[in-house]
Parts: C-alpha cells; sequence; structure tokens
C-alpha cells in the first residue's frame, strides 16, 4: 500500500512541474515514465526546452517555486544555474531536465530511454 501511495506522490509532483514549466511558456515538454525499466535511475524524468539561457532560467525557477508553493516540495539539488544551457533539478525520484535547443538536440536523452513510457504535452499558444 505505501509503494501506491508513493507513486501518487511522485505523479503528483510530475504534474505541479508540468504545470511550473507552462506557467513559464517552456516547450516540447516530454513526460518520461520509468516505474517499469529495471535499470532506470529514477522514475520519471520531465524534460523540456526554452530559447534562451534567460528562459531556461525562468522555466527552472517557475519549476522550483510553483512545485514548492502549491505542494510545498523543494529540489534536493540543482545544477545548470551558471550558463542555463542545461538546468538539471532532482526531486528524489523525478529528475527535471531544461535545456536549450542545441544542448537537447545534442544530449537527445528521450531516446536514451525509448523503451520508457514516453508522454509529449501540447505547447501552450
Amino acid at each position: 500500500m505505501a509503494k501506491k501511495t508513493k507513486s501518487i506522490e511522485d505523479e503528483q509532483i510530475v504534474e505541479k512541474i508540468v504545470e511550473g514549466i507552462q506557467e513559464r511558456k517552456g516547450k516540447d515538454i516530454v513526460v518520461v515514465n520509468m516505474r517499469k525499466l529495471k535499470e532506470a535511475p529514477c522514475s520519471y524524468f520531465v524534460i523540456c526546452e526554452g530559447d534562451s539561457n534567460v528562459h531556461v532560467n525562468a522555466v527552472a525557477l517557475s519549476i522550483k517555486d510553483f512545485v514548492q508553493e502549491q505542494i510545498n516540495v523543494k529540489p534536493f539539488a540543482t545544477d545548470g544555474f551558471e550558463n542555463c544551457e542545461w538546468i538539471a533539478m532532482d526531486y528524489g525520484q523525478i529528475i527535471v531536465h531544461v535545456f536549450q535547443r542545441p544542448a537537447r538536440a545534442f544530449y537527445d536523452i528521450e531516446h536514451l530511454w525509448a523503451d520508457a513510457e514516453l508522454q509529449r504535452i501540447e505547447n501552450l499558444n
């Protein structure tokens, strides 16, 4: 029973992360559900992109603030705010990746986990 509660919590955190991304018009959001994979480093990746280092920074700060204000959860660690080409945010079983488009294309992490369940979320206009 405890495992089910944990997965609901993770799903709620993922939902709030997505809302935080959308709040600052982050683009091309993909939720990678890795719960069924044996070798996965976590349960979920949430991947998105911004148009510039300023946009990537704004999206990442929006995620951090939105998740904390809505459900009182803070990331365990963040990295990448120095240059804002790729910001990673660690929420335990959920890792958020906010990229600029060239870095996202180069690392192509969605395809590294192509055997996971990928959910693409439409851009808001």
